[in-house]
């Protein structure tokens, strides 16, 4: 019977669709500024008055047989809810209680009483009023949008006859639901869910009335429901039974009414009585109950009989009670919204792996695994479900909102993974960070997060492949990590290039125009009336000048807001693309008759040495990458100053171009433990490390006792270098532990072997056991570990083994590694096995990030250019000096001059030798480190010396990885990736 009752929420058909209504009114009280006030709706803002007054003018016009409209129960509640409201912000000082009220029809009485009590509990309010021939679908348009207005915590319904359907009801969120009548909450409350479900307010309004007039116990007695259709009968039929009523329902034209009238001790009526039912047939003594006047309904619009409620001092009006209950289910809301927004332990279901031998291809292991939906990985590691946004079935983007709710939440360990000086054979350090992680969370059942750099589509259809990890150590799906993903590096393409079109357009512009053509159309006359943007505002203050009313200006003034005065030679601004095309390093543009023969020479960047790339990595939020992206310097004018993105006006389309980029993507590791994917600058051009803000999030959710591992690229000479002195100094954090990722096969090389060629046979000095190459080839490793010992962080050193590696050699790494320094030295299996052969790597890491850590910056902001750079070679790559041409030190004298000489320094260099020369393997020492150019960064923050050459644009090899990829038409799958 309950079940055939909650089909009956749709009894009633939708509102028709009206030509023409007015607008809707907003009325917001307290200092709540949600909505934008509308018009047309009937009724003004009402003065405010007491509650007392409020309730006695409604007596006053329902009569007195109501028995008082602010009775002892309403005021209990009321109190009661003040109280607790009062204790929830008391402990929750940031909590700002939001009641939103949505009324359909006039109803200006109704909405001063809502008004007056939501002031005397201490919330704020907002009302909106809608016209009566407002549509069903219009209707919901506005539940819908304040569904999803954070800042606000409940929905009131008081609707119209027409406007109560059950879409209407049931568009409101049942998390918000302060009438407690969608069918989920209702469903919960049939199935006895009390302590989860929101007791609709009517409802339990007319059993507190039922209990106070019985004046005994309810239990046996007879109720009738009559007239009682929808939610308020099936939460009656619930509430009743409970408490041992025996309820029966009918409506006013049954046959059999007479007679039940005559059975039933009490009866509730649910809708206005026809004229042609005597009013006799009701026993003069029975108990009776009109809640007619349900609170979802702003008015009672009949014109018919209402019933009246029973003389006696203990009746209140139901309405007044029921929205005394309604603001009792607004506090029960805002204490389960609260505890929402609290740090939630994890409730993660790991994957299981079974590892085949031989380890099959990388692509046919992800293929093999199933992966959890993301929007159930996100619900067992405490993210909410307004927090994430779905991309497909297994990738999501992570609201940055998370922040600020977990702001008093204590962060966990933070490891960091870096490597030898890297070769051609690989180190696996992406492998060892999916392989720790899954280690410590699906074995050792500690709260664990991956931080990985987006991979560059250049490298992945290049030479490198992808860089999803490998082996059974890998994210999923690689095929989607590898390709295009959430579209990133495409918002950085996009925004990169409007700022290089923005330069070569105000380049030509300034060059065909004079002062006042430039300026008439920089601020044209709109609707007769002229107008400076808030950027060109900016701009003018920048300038010093003062004035806001263009017509104002003078000559001189127009002159220096209007023009730039580029000096095309100095500009550092290039296009990108996400592809290894060797013929774009270097391009000649403006060649085409429209440009006027302004041409110049130029060229294509690869996207991810973006500045724009860098900036997205070291933005603490959408607020600080709108800034950096302002600062950005593209070019000098010609007096030799700075012309910046600002300058040129494109910040605020830089920001709109990156809004959703700055989010970090959500990904899962085969064995199911999260991943967040999230930017990737390149580590020898930029500084090489995955996003400040996926570190921090990660650190928020794995709780106190978690661990949060993110990789830096290249090696520790690079990646962790930049790492410690660039993004943690962006960041604020601190490192507990650095992972050094070495392989024997890497160290033999960096011994002496000989040199690899891509696709041939590895020769014998790889695949046989020679402790002295792995000796000799120790000592890159040793420089690493005292590199990362300058910065006081403990290390533990990851050896990826391989099926060639013998027992000696791998015992040899791990002893030479222990007496050099690190905390520990552990073989790692996690390519062949997952994270059961990274369990001894996890234990170790969890060992380290307990020791003392005495983290320090290796120098001091406040030196000068030219001595970081020194101390950087000297100290790190164990140079003897350094040597700067004479256009590198022109550069750092601009520099300092302008002002950037205290930012941090991020060497442009080889990764493949500790020095400026890649075919110097192991630790070469006695050079002198040549720096050819000094650039800057200014909206990443940071200077960067070129040292030797560098390349910012890959080419393709001979036979590139393409050749190996293909699609399948039929399944979509693709092939080839590695």
């Amino acid at each position: 019977m309950r079940l055939s009752v909650l089909r009956r929420l749709a009894w009633r058909p939708a509102a028709p669709a009206a030509a023409k209504h007015g607008g809707k009114k907003v009325v917001s009280c307290g200092v709540l500024p949600l909505l934008r006030p509308g018009s047309g709706c009937p009724g003004a803002l009402l003065l405010p008055r007491g509650i007392c007054g409020t309730w006695g003018r409604l007596d006053k016009q329902r009569g007195s047989g109501s028995g008082g409209l602010r009775g002892s129960a309403a005021s209990e509640i009321i109190e009661s809810s003040r109280k607790a409201l009062n204790l929830l912000q008391r402990q929750h000082p940031t909590f700002k209680p939001a009641l939103a009220v949505v009324q359909v029809g006039e109803d200006d009485l109704g909405q001063e009483i809502i008004k007056n009590i939501a002031e005397e509990i201490g919330l704020n309010l907002v009302h909106i009023c809608l016209p009566r021939n407002y549509t069903e679908h219009e209707v919901i348009d506005e539940i819908v949008k304040l569904n999803e207005n954070p800042k606000i915590h409940g929905l009131l319904l008081r609707l119209s006859k027409e406007s109560y359907t059950s879409k209407i009801l049931n568009a409101v969120k049942p998390e918000k639901d302060v009438n407690g009548v969608t069918d989920f909450n209702l469903a919960r409350l049939v199935h006895g869910d009390m302590r989860g479900c929101v007791i609709p307010s009517t409802a339990s309004a007319v059993v507190k009335l039922l209990e106070k007039l019985a004046r005994t116990t309810l239990d046996g007695k007879k109720v009738l429901l009559l007239g009682v259709q929808g939610p308020l009968e099936v939460s009656l039929q619930c509430l009743l039974q409970r408490k041992g009523v025996m309820t029966m329902s009918c409506m006013w034209k049954m046959k059999q009414l007479e007679t039940m009238l005559h059975d039933a001790d009490m009866v509730i009526v649910g809708s206005a009585k026809p004229k042609e039912i005597p009013a006799t047939w009701m026993k003069p003594e029975m108990t009776s109950v009109d809640c007619s006047r349900d609170i979802l309904w702003g008015q009672n619009a009949s014109g018919e009989q209402s019933v009246r409620s029973s003389d006696s001092p203990l009746s209140e009006d139901v309405g007044q009670l029921a929205m005394a209950m309604c603001m009792q289910n607004f506090v029960k809301i805002s204490e389960q919204w609260i505890q929402t927004q609290q740090y939630k332990s994890w409730n993660l279901r790991c994957l299981k792996l079974q590892p085949l031998s031989p380890v099959p291809s990388d692509i046919e292991i992800s293929r093999g695994q199933n992966p959890k939906a993301v929007d159930v990985l996100a619900r067992e590691i405490g993210l909410l479900a307004d927090e994430i946004e779905i991309y497909g079935q297994t990738k999501a983007k992570v609201r940055l909102s998370l922040l600020e709710r977990l702001k008093d939440q204590p962060d966990g360990k933070y490891v960091l993974v870096a490597g030898i000086t890297p070769t051609p054979l690989g180190e696996g350090k992406s492998t060892v960070t999916i392989g720790l992680v899954q280690a410590l969370t699906a074995h050792l059942k500690v709260n664990s997060f991956a931080c990985l750099r987006q991979p560059s589509q250049g490298p992945t259809f290049g030479v490198k492949g992808g860089a999803a990890g490998g082996g059974y150590a890998q994210v999923i799906p690689m095929e989607e990590f590898n390709l295009h993903l959430t579209g990133d590096i495409h918002a950085i393409t996009a925004a990169n290039n409007l700022l290089a079109a923005a330069i070569d357009a105000r380049i030509l512009h300034e060059n065909t125009q004079s002062d006042k053509a430039l300026y008439n159309r920089l601020v044209p006359l709109v609707h007769g009336e002229r107008k400076f943007s808030a950027i060109q505002l900016a701009r003018l203050k920048r300038l010093g000048i003062t004035k806001t009313d263009p017509g104002s200006l003078t000559d001189d003034e127009i002159s220096r807001f209007a023009r730039l005065d580029i000096d095309t030679s100095t500009i550092t601004w290039q296009r990108v693309v996400d592809t290894n095309d060797r013929f774009l390093r270097k391009i000649t543009v403006g060649q085409a008759s429209t440009e006027k023969g302004f041409s110049r020479q130029t060229q294509f960047d690869i996207a991810v040495a973006s500045e724009i790339m860098a900036i997205l990595a070291l933005a603490s939020g959408l607020s600080d990458m709108k800034e950096r992206m302002g600062k950005i310097v593209v070019a000098n004018d010609k007096k030799g100053q700075p012309v910046t993105a600002e300058d040129l006006g494109v910040t605020g389309a830089l920001a709109v171009l990156m809004k959703d980029a700055i989010k970090p993507t959500l990904m899962q590791t085969l064995e199911g433990t999260p991943v967040f994917v999230h930017a990737g600058p390149f580590a020898n051009i930029a500084h090489g490390n995955s996003s400040v803000l996926a570190d921090k999030i990660a650190l928020k959710l794995v709780g106190k006792e978690g661990f949060v591992a993110t990789e830096a690229g290249f090696g520790a000479d690079i990646g962790m270098e930049k790492f410690f002195n660039i993004k943690c100094r962006a960041s604020g954090l601190v490192p507990s532990v650095v992972v050094l990722v070495a392989t024997v096969r890497a160290l033999k090389m960096h011994g002496g072997g000989p040199n690899v060629t891509a696709g041939a046979p590895l020769k014998k000095e790889y695949t046989e056991e020679n402790l002295k190459l792995v000796s000799d080839g120790c000592s890159n490793l040793r420089k690493q570990i005292e590199i990362a010992q300058q910065f006081g962080v403990p290390v533990v050193v990851a050896l990826n083994v391989f099926s060639t590696d013998s027992p000696a050699e791998i015992d040899l790494v791990c002893e030479i590694a222990k007496q050099s320094g690190a905390s520990d030295a552990v073989p790692c299996s996690h390519w062949s096995y997952g994270g059961r052969g990274a369990v001894e790597l996890a234990q170790a890491v969890r060992r380290a990030a307990n020791q003392q850590n005495s983290f320090r910056y290796l120098y001091d902001l406040e030196l000068p250019i030219v001595e970081k750079i020194r101390m950087i070679a000297q100290k790190i790559y164990g140079a003897e000096d350094i040597e700067l041409s004479p256009t590198a030190q022109s550069q750092i004298n601009r520099y300092t001059q302008q002002g950037f000489g205290n930012l941090p320094i991020c060497m442009a260099k080889t990764h493949l030798s500790l020095s400026h020369m890649p075919e110097k393997k192991g630790v070469p020492t006695g050079f002198i480190l040549p720096i050819s150019d000094v650039r800057a960064s200014i909206g990443a923050g940071f200077i960067y010396p070129l040292v030797g050459t560098m390349s910012t644009m890959p080419g393709l090899p001979t036979r590139p990885c393409f050749y190996d990829i293909d699609l399948d038409p039929e399944t979509e799958q693709v092939k080839g990736l590695f």
